[in-house]
């Protein structure tokens, strides 16, 4: 990954901070975003004292116009763009679909799957005219089955991984890779909002893997980092499930 440039959406926390560390570790360029304008330049600050060529720019992923900022603002400030990582994304209230709010239901269509759209929209096109690149899209475990009080969720990351194949298919043959990862429940401040809710939900969570744990944002860094690097120079179109064995059973 050695001076490859990366942008980072929802690069603030959780996994977009440890894929932001991680990729920053072995070399990349670093262009970080995130709606948390406070956090995502405390991010980079402690990226820059490591020596990590970084920077940020707050984007609303849901806003056309900002998200096409963000990747010309990339290409001015590093004057090319290797990588994607689109992991801006955002959760809602537990409930079922014919309880479902509307406005809930459309904020999170919004962010997590025309988030996606857009910011692959203005990526694709940079990477197209070198003729090379890689999208890392953050769909989730479901995005690959359903999960009772997450219709929303559930839906957005299943268009999220359709998004992911299509683009495969359509521009494998100019040089660009597109892949997902989909992790299962992650240690992240998404899920201890929901545990800060309901306590119990902890031990539940844990127990819905095989190995009896959630995951680290770390973890799927490592994930994320191998699919962005020339390793995985034939891997296109995957929804790579993060999920310690759940899909096993």
């Amino acid at each position: 990954m050695r001076d490859k440039v990366v942008i980072i959406t929802g690069a603030a926390h959780g996994i977009g901070l440890a894929c932001a560390r991680l990729l920053s570790r072995r070399g990349a360029r670093l262009l970080l975003s995130d709606i948390d304008e406070d956090a995502g330049q405390e991010a980079v600050a402690d990226l820059r004292a490591t020596g990590c060529d970084a920077d940020f720019l707050g984007c609303d992923v849901t806003n056309s116009e900002a998200v096409e900022r963000l990747v010309t603002s990339t290409l001015e400030r590093f004057g090319r763009l290797d990588c994607a990582v689109n992991n801006a994304g955002v959760e809602h209230s537990h409930m079922k679909l014919a309880e479902h709010d509307d406005d809930e239901f459309d904020r999170t269509i919004a962010i997590n799957l025309k988030g996606v759209y857009l910011c692959m929209k203005y990526e694709l096109s940079a990477m197209l005219k070198q003729e090379n690149g890689v999208i890392v899209n953050l769909a989730s475990l479901a995005g690959l089955g359903g999960a009772p009080g997450l219709g929303a969720y559930v839906a957005s990351k299943h268009g999220v991984v359709g998004l992911t194949r299509t683009a495969a298919l359509e521009y494998s043959k100019r040089g660009i890779r597109v892949n997902a990862v989909c992790p299962s429940f992650t240690n992240t401040d998404m899920v201890r909002r929901m545990i800060d809710k309901d306590p119990k939900l902890e031990q539940i969570l844990n127990n819905a893997s095989p190995m009896k744990r959630m995951g680290e944002p770390r973890e799927v860094a490592s994930a994320v980092a191998y699919l962005c690097s020339d390793e995985a120079s034939f891997t296109n179109g995957q929804a790579l499930a993060l999920d310690g064995g759940i899909t096993a059973w």
